[in-house]
């Protein structure tokens, strides 16, 4: 275990707050976060920081040893980072053509969610139900960065992300693969474990906050499905949605 101080390549120490990015590297925080990082074999690391404790408690051995406000120093500003972060490559996005042929049973497709901390309990509840694949828009979805990963405790790096320009078009693509698209919206006839019931092979579409499928979007969908809630309330978060539809429908 090596202790060095946080610094940057001119010698300096870092100061500042640097917020997630798409494209470069990016930072990860928290021990699952971070864990679940160092096992993926296709996640490239590039530096790794912890306090004292942290090693010891995780039992990391090829760290930086910083305090929790040299870790704080380069993390976007309010990141619990539980005294450990590695800087890493971000991940691939895996075609959509490379998910339909391993033929997961189920795959969700995101219309527009846009709020990260939505977006990682998403991959969280995909990863605790067995759903095969995320798919996102290249546009108005934010990339899998710190903030999505800390979210997800673990799940981007074993819920494959694919990345699309279309979304209406990947949901033709996927319905001639032979999924069953089904989208969420109150206005479904029926419930969503009663529309999926019997299916093999199953996308389930769910909107952005507020706003819901757009109408594109929903006409590309075989049918609407609804989850069953109070009449008290008019809504679910997406991300709460998520979790139930892919508990209800799990293979």
């Amino acid at each position: 275990m090596t202790n060095k101080n946080p610094r940057n390549r001119s010698g300096g120490r870092k100061t500042g707050r640097p917020q997630d990015s798409a494209g470069g590297p990016i930072w990860l925080w928290g021990a699952h976060a971070c864990a679940a990082a160092e096992a993926n074999p296709k996640r490239r690391i590039l530096r790794r920081l912890a306090t004292e404790n942290a090693a010891r408690r995780l039992g990391l051995d090829d760290v930086e040893l910083a305090t929790a406000k040299q870790i704080d120093a380069e993390l976007p500003r309010g990141a619990v980072h539980q005294g450990v972060a590695v800087r890493a490559e971000p991940l691939e996005p895996t075609a959509l053509e490379d998910v339909i042929a391993a033929g997961p049973a189920r795959i969700a497709v995101l219309d527009q969610v846009e709020d990260p901390h939505n977006l990682g309990a998403i991959f969280r509840s995909a990863a605790a139900f067995g759903v095969g694949a995320l798919v996102l828009q290249t546009r108005h979805a934010p990339p899998v960065t710190g903030i999505v990963a800390k979210s997800a405790a673990g799940a981007v790096e074993v819920v494959p992300e694919v990345r699309v320009v279309n979304i209406a078009r990947a949901l033709d693509t996927l319905g001639e693969a032979g999924y069953w698209r089904v989208g969420l919206a109150g206005a479904g006839e029926t419930d969503i474990e009663q529309t999926a019931s019997g299916t093999e092979k199953l996308a389930i579409v769910l909107g952005a906050e507020g706003a819901g499928l757009r109408p594109a979007v929903a006409k590309a969908c075989d049918t609407l499905a609804r989850i069953d809630i109070a009449p008290e309330m008019e809504s679910l978060n997406v991300s709460n949605a998520a979790a139930i539809a892919f508990y209800a429908t799990r293979a």
